[in-house]
């Protein structure tokens, strides 16, 4: 099955999903979209990438469009603006390329740089605006991609986000240092871990200024509207666990629920890919409960006031991006070369790394 018959990225390309990793209910049940700002967002952000110094030319040239990074985003935050989705798209580019950094300052044993880079993640995060003209690129373009993004709404909603990546720093740390020490998490903890590494509640707070508005902390919190936005972001990280486990496996890796499994729980490697499997269908049924529930809040909100009426529509928008995300996260496993594991001359290298670390020579 696939979704865009020719593909999304400017090379057309067919979406072969392997039976072991197709969901019939996402490719019936969840149509995929495309927001109409995708080609120029796919333009920038690769300019953005090279302005920035994230990747080399080389690569950028090479793999950036075929990682498919400005796809996912565009088949999530629908409705918003362009230069939100644009903002939205850099950051998220950078993410993919700061994961990156962390796998790699751990394959080579880089600790002092990680040390470094982690305080200076921090920093940056509280003082933008200071950390522009960092010469380690990765900071430089956190800052400037973080800058854009608290400029959309009020300053409760960056000091929210702020609170929300702080705490991502620090789980990527603890990631660090159980591979390095080989640890490797017990199902709980490792779930409660993947829900700081995937930044879930980054995600999920980026629905606001794609819809226009900062939600108040009581619909927020409310389960009506915090339980499907959970759904939606498990699922993407579980159905990541599923996809990614082949290239975990040859990376000598320890994060990754499937591994958990078979640590912990005494499954054999079929047997935990099922439970894995099993634990992404049922969010999907679970979301598609949650939604009607969310809707109907949606609903009560419009209290026939002006204000009611947009936080209505607000909480519609951020809803159906939630359902959103579960085609644009299924697609962009099979779309993008960030999982074609089997094509790299290095099963644990990726080929679109830079195995230098920048800021550092």
């Amino acid at each position: 099955m696939h979704a865009f018959p020719h593909g999304t990225t400017s090379t057309p390309t067919t979406a072969v999903v392997p039976p072991s990793l197709a969901l019939p209910v996402i490719e019936s049940a969840f149509p995929r979209q495309l927001h109409p700002y995708w080609p120029k967002l796919q333009e920038k952000t690769r300019l953005w990438l090279l302005e920035k110094r994230l990747m080399p030319a080389d690569k950028v040239e090479e793999y950036a469009d075929g990682l498919c990074y400005t796809d996912l985003m565009a088949g999530y935050y629908l409705g918003a603006p362009d230069d939100v989705l644009q903002a939205i798209a850099d950051y998220s580019a950078w993410f993919f390329v700061w994961d990156d950094r962390h796998d790699r300052d751990i394959v080579h044993g880089r600790a002092g740089d990680w040390r470094r880079l982690r305080y200076r993640l921090h920093t940056a995060l509280d003082a933008p605006r200071h950390h522009l003209r960092h010469p380690d690129p990765l900071v430089a373009g956190f800052a400037d991609g973080v800058l854009r993004l608290y400029g959309f709404l009020p300053h409760t909603w960056g000091r929210r986000f702020a609170r929300h990546f702080h705490a991502v720093i620090e789980a990527y740390d603890r990631e660090f240092r159980n591979r390095v020490e080989g640890y490797i998490p017990g199902v709980e903890e490792y779930l409660a871990l993947r829900r700081l590494t995937f930044a879930h509640w980054i995600w999920t707070d980026l629905l606001e200024p794609s819809a226009g508005c900062e939600l108040p902390g009581a619909v927020r919190k409310h389960p009506a509207y915090n339980r499907p936005a959970l759904l939606s972001q498990e699922f993407a990280a579980w159905y990541n666990d599923l996809c990614s486990l082949p290239k975990e496996i040859a990376g000598d890796e320890v994060h990754n629920l499937g591994i958990s499994f078979v640590t912990h729980e005494g499954m054999t490697l079929e047997e935990a890919v099922d439970a894995v499997r099993c634990r992404v269908e049922e969010c999907i049924s679970e979301f598609l409960d949650a939604e009607q529930d969310a809707l109907l809040f949606a609903d009560r909100l419009a209290d026939g006031t002006v204000y009611g009426k947009e936080l209505s529509a607000a909480v519609r928008a951020c809803v159906g991006n939630m359902r959103n995300w579960f085609s644009s996260v299924y697609w962009f496993h099979h779309e993008s070369g960030r999982y074609r594991v089997d094509s790299w001359d290095d099963r644990s290298t990726p080929p679109y790394v830079n195995n230098e670390a920048a800021g550092e020579k």
